[in-house]
């Protein structure tokens, strides 16, 4: 008769288990795994630690401004008031002085358009709200930008910077963005991919969309600078975006610390998005979304082929994402190339899921050389996915799996990916990895994890990916593989309805998984967490 445990005999289970495994050390990688108490915005440290990485990575430090500061206030800024043009000639006075610091006092200040320029930090004082404008005219002329990975003049973002050197966003202070039936809302373009409403072989001068003579616009992101140096941001709060939320694109030298972002119920409202940015470092935040937390990008289709710039060295580290689709998210826009990402030290919390793969066939490059290591997820949906497919909601025919389609320039990947020191307390399928035929996920190793999850995995078009030294306890034991091969359990215990997977192959390339030193117990978890 099979047993069930309640979650206190689970969690000693667990620990039996592992002491008498194969995968025991003398010092048990559970313990540097976080709690949730100790990451996320509220236990920000004053200074930066140094980065330890697996490639190359400049020392950061916090930017350094002249001693020099001006309040709104002494530009006419009225609490409760229009501030924009105050903000805005301050900022410029204060940069053609040399740089320095632009307050905002506490209080309710209302603002469109804010235009940051080199050397200056807009600092929001401990109560300050920045109620940003929700009418098109307030975002007005069209500024360069990219929008979900492809160029365009449109309103931007309601902070925007454009080829500037040491700027920073900092302070206690909110930023709040527009009322969600606001005339930016209502008259922003419509579509259901962005490919389709831009033609990628136009020139990009030609691509404008600033709202002039009734016409739509694209949704601005809240803090985006592009084509800069030296970006800095800290403990600000971002509220009710209308869009992405804090998205760094084409910049060098970026740090985001000890930021909170409330987004949730948004639709689109990611968290932070690099694009096409290099020598990046995020570190305690905490965000909370409705749509992906912390997402890398680097370009879409043609137009991101076209431009070919990656998103590379990046660190996140010391992060909580609570509540959103992906917790951490590569993609889906890849043309650029992902590579050379560190992911340690953080807690996922709610979120629909964990380590997120994106891309589709038509987006072009890929990712490769991911390493995330010491994470704890708990509530989180699926922990690990791939999804190379996509619905044809939105890519069409290309995302039907077959017949596999011709090599192309914009055929993506995704390779050479490294997962460790894991703990997921409670999922739904621990592994979901959809590639595509012409070219499978590959080089994936998964390590060190402990996991509980009412179903087991499900992989497809995938061609090598290893689960070395691991405990799994699950209330579903099949283990779907289609045109799935490579596939090898290392010194696994399986806790597992009948012991060992049951595997379900199907297409001709699937090849049932090796198993190495691995221990199978059947045993039946109870569902009373």
């Amino acid at each position: 008769m099979k047993k069930s445990f309640s979650p206190k005999e689970y969690i000693f289970l667990s620990l039996i288990l592992l002491l008498s495994s194969a995968c025991r050390e003398t010092v048990h990688w559970q313990a540097a795994v976080p709690e949730k108490g100790e990451v996320g915005a509220h236990v920000l440290p004053d200074t930066i630690a140094p980065v330890s990485a697996p490639f190359d990575f400049p020392d950061m430090e916090k930017s350094v401004f002249p001693d020099f500061a001006v309040s709104i206030a002494d530009y006419g800024a009225v609490s409760g008031e229009k501030v924009t043009e105050a903000i805005n000639r301050a900022i410029r006075d204060v940069h053609e002085r040399g740089g320095g610091m632009v307050i905002v006092p506490s209080g309710i200040w209302l603002t469109g358009r804010i235009v940051l320029l080199s050397d200056v930090n807009l600092h929001l004082s401990e109560g300050a709200e920045l109620h940003f404008s929700g009418v098109v005219a307030d975002y007005q002329p069209a500024v360069f930008t990219r929008q979900e990975g492809v160029e365009v003049y449109s309103l931007g973002a309601l902070v925007y910077a454009d080829g500037q050197e040491n700027i920073a966003l900092t302070g206690k202070g909110k930023l709040v963005g527009p009322a969600r039936d606001c005339e930016i809302q209502k008259r922003q373009m419509r579509g259901n991919v962005i490919e389709n409403l831009i033609d990628a072989s136009s020139p990009v001068e030609s691509r404008v969309y600033d709202g002039r003579k009734d016409g739509g616009v694209f949704l601005p992101m809240f803090f985006s600078p592009i084509r800069c140096r030296q970006v800095y941001v800290e403990g600000v709060t971002f509220e009710n975006t209308p869009f992405w939320n804090v998205v760094p694109v084409y910049c060098d030298g970026v740090v985001i610390r000890g930021i909170t972002v409330r987004s949730e119920k948004i639709p689109r409202g990611d968290g932070i998005d690099i694009e096409s940015s290099r020598n990046v470092l995020i570190e305690y935040c905490t965000l909370s979304c409705g749509d992906d937390c912390f997402t890398l990008k680097a370009g879409r289709c043609e137009d991101g082929l076209r431009v070919n710039r990656p998103t590379e060295n990046i660190v996140i580290r010391y992060c909580l994402a609570q509540k959103g689709h992906g917790a951490i998210t590569c993609g889906s826009e890849t043309a650029g190339v992902i590579r050379n990402v560190y992911v340690h030290d953080c807690v996922f919390d709610g979120t629909d899921t964990g380590l997120r793969f994106k891309t589709r066939r038509n987006r072009g490059g890929g990712g490769e050389n991911l390493l995330y290591e010491r994470v704890r997820m708990s509530s989180c949906g699926q922990p690990f996915v791939w999804d190379m497919l996509g619905s044809r909601t939105y890519v069409g025919d290309l995302a039907v799996r077959l017949p596999a389609r011709e090599m192309t320039p914009l055929t993506p990947f995704y390779r050479n990916i490294m997962a460790r020191d894991i703990i997921v307390e409670q999922c739904n399928r621990l592994v979901k990895a959809v590639g595509i035929p012409e070219v499978p996920v590959s080089d994936v190793t998964i390590e060190r994890i402990d996991a509980y999850c009412n179903q087991l995995m499900t992989l497809q078009d995938v061609d090598g990916m290893t689960f070395r030294d691991m405990i799994v306890y699950g209330s579903d034991s099949i283990l779907a593989l289609t045109d799935a091969r490579r596939i090898r359990f290392d010194r696994v215990s399986f806790c597992l309805p009948g012991g060992k997977p049951a595997v379900r192959l199907d297409g001709e390339l699937s090849v049932l998984p090796e198993y190495i030193d691995c221990r199978f117990s059947d045993t039946e978890i109870s569902d009373g967490r």
